[in-house]
């Protein structure tokens, strides 16, 4: 691992990522998200909750301002990544950092729908990262423009689009074939599989919800596309 400052200096991993965020933590996501990515990163205020459930993140990024003295005080300078710019939320500035197969982000789903929603505008801005994330009812990922997801008859797959969007689709109870889809318009809630599902976007502006029983098959469906350094395929050296 190495230590960041700047955009320009990132913590690349050759293993999955999992990020903490300072939201309602889901104590079963992060079971399962530290499972499959056992490096922790947490996002400011997220390192609060790592030590209230007695884990210690290798790294906190964000720009310190909530948290905790006492947890302060137990973390080494050199696993602080402080960013003081307030241009973006805590989510992304780790986002923007962080160069690794994967990332599971666990904390980062709860109450707050403003926070939710920045979330997915991250997502959008950077879709060379790959990352899920995890919550108590949802895993959610930005889409490749080509993805199959090996599902069960009638798994939930719900498409919201964060820009103007088209595809094509196998495997879906409901084909999205010819359908223009964009925020004000026509978006793909509740659609079901029939089986092994095969997704085709003109661009990478779809995101995907899915159960969260189904997070192995979307780390599974993500490992198959090819992405630059993000492609889990493609991965960099730590």
């Amino acid at each position: 691992m190495s230590f960041a400052s700047d955009p320009s200096e990132l913590i690349r991993s050759d293993k999955p990522v999992t990020l903490l965020g300072a939201g309602r933590v889901d104590r079963r996501a992060l079971q399962a998200a530290l499972k499959r990515a056992p490096f922790l990163v947490a996002a400011d205020g997220g390192a609060n909750k790592a030590f209230a459930e007695g884990l210690a993140p290798e790294f906190v990024i964000g720009d310190m301002d909530s948290i905790g003295p006492e947890v302060l005080a137990d973390l080494s300078r050199e696993r602080l990544i402080r960013v003081a710019e307030q241009e973006t939320t805590d989510f992304e500035k780790c986002l923007i950092r962080i160069v690794a197969p994967y990332i599971l982000a666990v904390g980062f789903s709860g109450d707050r729908q403003d926070h939710v929603l920045a979330v997915w505008n991250a997502l959008a801005r950077n879709p060379s990262r790959r990352c899920l994330v995890i919550g108590s009812q949802d895993v959610v990922f930005l889409a490749p423009r080509r993805l199959r997801l090996d599902l069960h008859r009638d798994t939930r797959v719900s498409l919201f689009p964060i820009a103007p969007v088209r595809g094509r689709s196998k495997g879906l109870e409901w084909p999205i074939d010819g359908i223009d889809f964009a925020p004000d318009g026509r978006v793909g809630t509740s659609n079901r599989a029939t089986g092994p599902v095969e997704l085709d976007f003109d661009s990478e502006r779809m995101l995907v919800l899915l159960p969260p029983e189904c997070l192995d098959a979307a780390i599974r469906a993500l490992a198959t596309t090819d992405h630059g350094a993000s492609s889990l395929r493609n991965k960099v050296s730590r």
